[in-house]
């Protein structure tokens, strides 16, 4: 905006200069990390589909307390013609290396269907 500001009352010089000092300071904080958390790369989108015979209700919370440090569910949709639910978890994992035996034991549990994990939008991948 002050850019913006600059070229149009007449200083274009003052305005690349400062285009310039901006854009440096963002690239440094990036560098640095100092808007990004460590439990920002933990935070990550699990979608589980499970049978409709399944009572999902509690049956993964034992997983989820060995695994993750908060997990919150937040959608449920039916899928093929309803003989299965599609799963939504808001999950922060305890370390990224366990990613793997999360979804290795949620597989065990939901008969080998389909498992997601993402990272939220809005967030870039590493």
């Amino acid at each position: 905006m002050a850019v913006g500001l600059a070229c149009g009352i007449g200083y274009p010089a003052f305005a690349a200069l400062f285009a310039v000092i901006i854009t440096a300071v963002l690239m440094l904080y990036d560098k640095v990390g100092l808007f990004s958390s460590k439990r920002d790369s933990l935070h990550k989108i699990l979608k589980i589909t499970v049978p409709e015979s399944l009572d999902y209700t509690g049956v993964f919370d034992d997983l989820f307390e060995e695994y993750t440090s908060e997990v919150e569910l937040t959608g449920i949709k039916t899928t093929n013609l309803g003989s299965l639910n599609k799963l939504t978890y808001d999950i922060v994992l305890k370390k990224p290396q366990v990613e793997k035996n999360l979804i290795d034991d949620l597989r065990i549990r939901n008969g080998n269907l389909e498992i997601s994990v993402s990272h939220p939008m809005g967030e870039s991948a590493l």
